[in-house]
């Protein structure tokens, strides 16, 4: 099995490079992804081909994705782009589509959001279905969650100590399967975490992950959104895994007190304090006893010391998880 795992993210990463190099190749376009969607057409238009054809050729749909689903509506926006819900015609179930613009965000960032989200099922990852390229936007095709993100929770009310435990338990299953695969997700925040009306919590938005390799197992650049980012990452050291917990950690400040450490302050005040402090001391937040522990594992200044996601699944504090459904 981890053999098979090594092949699917060498293959992945030769993907990507051959992307880059037909990005560099397309003079007209300027982007890989188009390559790759003439590549499907021609593909449909021709004979049948062998089954281990090129990823390349998969990348993206063929057809129109407004005859495909219907009864679009925009649900969210941001830096991103803007995310709809629509309707399988065919089956009725309803999906995510979120659209991004080529124009905003680099063909090999939104390659490797594909990608690594197509590798990697797990029942707390969002689903990926397909893609299409419409004009200068990529449309990815996700499963829809009815419960929206855990913001919208958030910015509604404080939760429970059985509720944070319940998504922080979760949460930690998505990343500690995410790791294992040698991702990084980079960009753990509420509004990155969806949720069920049956209570399920997935993990989104995959635009900022890296992939780690044998040659390179640590990361350098200063990726996230400010206030959840860890100290390492801020200070523009080396960093790995691990900064996805401390990102948790800063939501689970989120679930109990409302908002993020710093979240009134300037960017630059709020790394500053990131970079020296950390975060406040927890004590003075009044946490619930478990809460409070379990938080100061994922805070840990000292990387060698914060918990990874593997071991924190085995803190005690995740025993006193309650199901979401009063949520909603």
């Amino acid at each position: 099995m981890e053999r098979s795992h090594q092949e699917n993210m060498e293959r992945m990463r030769k993907v990507l490079l051959q992307y880059k190099l037909a990005e560099l190749k397309q003079m007209e376009a300027g982007c890989a992804i188009k390559a790759a969607a003439a590549a499907a057409s021609s593909e449909a238009a021709s004979s049948p081909q062998p089954e281990n054809r090129s990823m390349s050729r998969h990348v993206v749909s063929v057809g129109d994705p407004e005859k495909k689903y219907a009864r679009w509506k925009r649900i969210g926006s941001g830096g991103f782009g803007t995310v709809y819900k629509a309707v399988n015609a065919a089956t009725g179930q309803a999906v995510a589509v979120k659209q991004l613009n080529l124009q905003h965000q680099g063909c090999e960032e939104v390659l490797k959001e594909i990608l690594v989200m197509r590798e990697n099922k797990n029942p707390n990852i969002v689903t990926y279905f397909e893609s299409y390229l419409v004009n200068e936007a990529v449309l990815l095709v996700l499963e829809y969650m009815d419960g929206g993100s855990l913001a919208d929770v958030v910015s509604m009310r404080r939760m429970v100590a059985g509720h944070i435990a319940t998504v922080c338990r979760e949460c930690l299953q998505g990343l500690a399967f995410l790791h294992a695969n040698q991702v990084i997700h980079r960009d753990i925040k509420s509004d990155n975490i969806l949720l069920g009306r049956d209570g399920s919590v997935k993990l989104a938005d995959f635009g900022l992950c890296a992939l780690l390799s044998p040659e390179q197992r640590k990361r350098r650049s200063m990726v996230g959104t400010p206030c959840w980012m860890a100290p390492e990452v801020v200070r523009g050291e080396p960093y790995g895994p691990k900064v996805d917990t401390w990102s948790l950690g800063i939501v689970g400040i989120e679930m109990a007190k409302g908002e993020a450490p710093y979240i009134r302050e300037t960017s630059d005040r709020a790394n500053y304090l990131i970079a020296k402090r950390g975060v406040p001391n927890l004590h003075n937040l009044r946490l619930a006893p478990g809460l409070c522990e379990f938080l100061g594992c994922c805070l840990q200044m000292d990387v060698d010391r914060r918990g990874s996601a593997k071991e924190l699944l085995q803190h005690p504090f995740l025993q006193s998880a309650e199901p979401l459904l009063s949520l909603f």
